[in-house]
């Protein structure tokens, strides 16, 4: 009896304990809402690091291979990422 009144009021909190359910019915814990995907995290940070690198070397290059890097890897402000022929396009770029 002791132990069930301890157990209420400590404070310790494990990742798998129950906190209701869903819709189907099926238990929901802390782990599903608060999990999130491991690769996510490690490919945010390899990608900033990648375009940190672009940024260096970005003054090697000619004005036409900067704007083609630019576009194709989202280095402009708030820019997305572009594909070949999109840039190539926009810079008058045709295939031979």
């Amino acid at each position: 009896m002791h132990l069930r009144s301890l157990k209420k009021t400590r404070k310790d909190v494990s990742l798998h304990d129950p906190i209701g359910t869903d819709k189907e019915g099926n238990e929901i814990t802390l782990i599903n809402i608060l999990g999130s995907e491991d690769d996510g995290v490690v490919n945010t940070v390899q990608l900033k690091i990648e375009k940190g690198k672009i940024y260096r070397n970005l003054d090697i290059l000619d004005e036409r291979e900067k704007k083609f890097v630019i576009g194709r890897f989202g280095l402009e402000t708030g820019g997305e990422e572009r594909t070949q022929r999109e840039i190539a396009k926009e810079l008058g770029i045709r295939r031979s």
